[in-house]
């Protein structure tokens, strides 16, 4: 109901009610969608940008850790230590190679869009702020004319209170042109958003989708390759802690 009372509120005008119409679009105004959504669209721009650095930074990560374990010198030792880091390694590029594609994918169908939807908020903002200025130079003159309609009904008060109200006519429907215009054009702008990100959202599902059936492919295919003895986790889990009692018991890593 937020557009009908504004309108309501325009149409109820007289000469002893611009204090009521002030209140009435300064707070209607206050509460326009169009504020939360900019912050909404902003922040979400921010954190999507921040999601796709942080999976970028965290791909190469991973592939510096696996390069890491390719270059121990117990890859020159153990020919099944090399084998199994050379999957890895060849895993884990393969996955930085397809976390860049889906950055890249949501980079142009999701982050640009958020930006270039930004973009257009400035210049809403300034129509909001014009209507305001016109507001205030309504409210101005309005009171020009109750000043000189409360007083006596002298010829030369006539005259300034005819004056006053040619004066106010023209500035009364300026206010009037732009408050119609936001009230016509911003419930447009706010439900189109719904059209304008519905398909970058899909993107974004999409690139996901297609991203993490890679990444269970390519994971599938390296458990195969160094998992070759088939151990459950609890049993890799005993194993290592057996490994582990092992080297606890020799002399130079005994406790005192």
């Amino acid at each position: 109901h937020l557009w009908r009372d504004l309108k309501i509120a325009v149409q109820r005008r007289s000469p002893s009610n611009s204090t009521e119409l002030e209140r009435i679009c300064r707070e209607k105004l206050e509460k326009l969608p169009k504020n939360r959504l900019e912050d909404q669209t902003k922040k979400l721009h921010k954190d999507m940008k921040k999601s796709t650095e942080a999976d970028i930074a965290m791909s190469k990560a991973a592939v510096k850790i696996s390069g890491d374990l390719l270059s121990n010198p117990l890859c020159e030792q153990d020919q099944a230590f090399l084998e199994s880091m050379t999957a890895l390694d060849t895993a884990m590029k393969r996955m930085d190679s397809f976390n860049q594609e889906k950055v890249n994918q949501i980079s142009k169908t999701v982050i640009d869009p958020l930006k270039k939807y930004s973009s257009v908020f400035p210049s809403l903002n300034m129509a909001v702020k014009r209507r305001e200025q016109a507001l205030q130079d309504y409210k101005r003159l309005q009171s020009k004319v109750e000043k000189y309609e409360e007083k006596e009904k002298t010829g030369p008060i006539m005259v300034k209170l005819h004056q006053a109200r040619e004066e106010l006519r023209p500035v009364r429907e300026d206010f009037e042109s732009k408050n119609k215009q936001l009230l016509d054009e911003m419930p447009k702008f706010y439900h189109s958003r719904i059209d304008y990100f519905q398909p970058s959202f899909e993107a974004l599902i999409r690139a996901q989708v297609v991203y993490f059936t890679e990444m269970h492919n390519i994971f599938s295919e390296l458990t195969d390759q160094i998992d070759q003895a088939g151990l459950t986790d609890e049993q890799r889990e005993r194993e290592n802690e057996a490994k582990l009692n092992e080297l606890r018991a020799l002399s130079i890593v005994a406790d005192d």
